[in-house]
């Protein structure tokens, strides 16, 4: 039984994108979601930490097994039914790495390096054993899933150039089939994004937080595909990542400031709301002659991805932010509470466009209130790439501290 538990990415976190298949067609590795109390190092959607306690709360990991090895066989879930029967990719949002495993890995990697440089040796190795464990998915599946993404450094997030140098370094040094670059959807990287699709890199765009932003992301994807000059476009693949459940968070205390019977009864609608609008958005960009042309060429589409999807408020249903974004050609990433919520008792059925004219009333209810949704976008991407930043910094902080308490030991 091999655990994937891994260090950060160059900014807070690696995904691993892995779609789970009923027992009759899995393929050699089996993926299971198990409780450990064992991981003290967790890096989450939005932070790094290394947690002093583990027996508070042990995350969900993710375990693998091939299928002729002494793994305990997965029982099947909802999890399964939500690809089978809704065409929705649920990917996990966590890696961990013990902090038992980091310690020598410092002791032995900082002699005459730099922090930072230990730290990258960290983050490729374990992306590279990651990509390994869902080769057999990325096959399965036609490159459509079995990703494990790692971003580049958010101190990058102003930096075109910068960004577009990073991916092509990390694409290179990973040297994996399956390996996403995460690229935030800052104004400064959205010309990076096409940049580096049309190397024939595979992009995760991040930190998509409005219709507009979200646009100029499929957008970049599109010109990336059209400039890149492949003739096979069948490998290179990209998802959109477009977060939720911050929108509730920021609009919800805009609503309760504002006061109304309107604004308050909106509370919690927002996010949802936006999101059925940008898989609107999504059905119209991926059709018509402009898509069809590169169809031609294997092009795929840039799935959409909802992010952030735990619950901040606990007066709101816990799966408020899975269980209505269901849909075909998505991708569902949870944290441990989104998805052990969803496994216990989620439903599975297709609700992310089951009622638009619904949700355009809510945008459009919110605008009237003074809502500017172009001003929520603007601020929750500050605060993303502000959140990111702390967050590298703070584990680099810590890795510097471990080190030097070796260091210490040893003298």
């Amino acid at each position: 039984m091999a655990t994937i538990s891994r260090l950060s990415t160059p900014s807070h976190a690696a995904s691993v994108s892995s779609t789970l298949k009923p027992r009759s067609a899995q393929p050699k590795i089996l993926i299971g979601f198990y409780r450990s109390s064992d991981f003290n190092a967790k890096v989450s959607s939005s932070k790094l930490a290394v947690r002093s306690n583990p027996a508070l709360r042990g995350p969900l990991v993710v375990k693998c097994s091939k299928a002729d090895g002494n793994g305990t066989p997965v029982k099947r879930t909802v999890l399964h039914d939500l690809y089978e029967k809704e065409g929705q990719s649920p990917w996990y949002d966590n890696l961990c790495r013990p902090v038992t495993d980091l310690l020598p890995l410092i002791a032995s990697g900082v002699r005459g390096k730099d922090i930072e440089a230990a730290y990258w040796e960290l983050v490729v190795k374990d992306i590279q054993d990651a990509c390994k464990l869902f080769e057999p998915i990325y096959d399965q599946t036609n490159a459509a899933d079995g990703y494990v993404s790692v971003e580049v450094s958010p101190r990058l997030a102003d930096e075109t150039k910068g960004t577009v140098d990073a991916a092509k370094w990390l694409h290179k040094v990973v040297d994996r089939r399956n390996v996403y670059i995460k690229i935030p959807a800052t104004a400064a990287c959205v010309p990076s994004i096409k940049d580096v699709i049309s190397l024939g890199i595979s992009v995760n765009v991040t930190l998509i937080f409005s219709l507009s932003r979200y646009e100029a992301v499929i957008d970049a994807y599109l010109d990336g595909l059209e400039a890149s000059g492949l003739n096979d476009l069948s490998k290179v693949t990209s998802v959109a990542s477009f977060f939720v459940s911050r929108v509730d968070t920021l609009i919800d205390k805009k609503l309760e400031k504002i006061g109304t019977p309107e604004a308050l009864d909106l509370r919690g609608k927002a996010a949802v709301a936006q999101a059925a609008l940008a898989y609107k958005l999504y059905q119209k960009k991926f059709s018509g002659p402009r898509w069809e042309a590169l169809v031609k060429k294997g092009a795929k589409k840039q799935r959409l991805l909802w992010a952030s999807t735990s619950v901040k408020n606990p007066a709101y249903p816990d799966t408020l932010y899975v269980a209505p974004l269901i849909g075909p050609d998505t991708v569902s990433t949870m944290p441990d509470q989104a998805l052990q919520a969803f496994i216990d008792h989620g439903a599975v059925s297709r609700t992310i466009d089951s009622n638009v004219s619904e949700a355009e009333g809510v945008y459009n209810a919110l605008e009237k209130l003074g809502i500017d949704w172009s001003d929520v976008g603007t601020q929750l991407e500050l605060e993303g790439v502000d959140s990111f930043k702390k967050s590298f910094d703070s584990l680099l902080d810590t890795l510097q501290e471990k080190a030097n308490s070796l260091k210490l030991v040893s003298l």
